[in-house]
């Protein structure tokens, strides 16, 4: 499985997010390689699908997507159980892994 975390320059979420990844990677237990990748201009955020800062993209998909959302150089919210919050959950991550782990 390829994992790819996506940020913009200077995220203040982008810690949180990769210690998120690791996280969820070690208690689902799937293989994965995880990646990050700086996303520096609103053309490359549009080419990429970005839609805000972090991404988190499982085997090229985002597990997370709103379409309805644009491409933004901007700070992504995620709904959790406890509001918004700058990451997604980590059982919301975790069920995403085992989807795609499960084909």
């Amino acid at each position: 499985m390829e994992i790819e975390l996506l940020v913009v320059p200077d995220c203040p979420h982008e810690a949180a997010a990769a210690e998120l990844i690791t996280t969820a990677v070690a208690e689902t237990g799937v293989q994965a390689t995880v990646t990050h990748t700086v996303i520096t201009s609103q053309d490359q955020a549009r080419r990429r699908g970005f839609a805000g800062s972090p991404t988190i993209l499982v085997n090229g998909s985002d597990p997370f997507e709103d379409p309805a959302a644009p491409a933004a150089m901007a700070c992504r919210l995620y709904p959790t159980p406890e509001g918004l919050r700058g990451v997604p959950a980590l059982r919301d991550l975790r069920r995403a892994l085992k989807r795609v782990a499960e084909g």
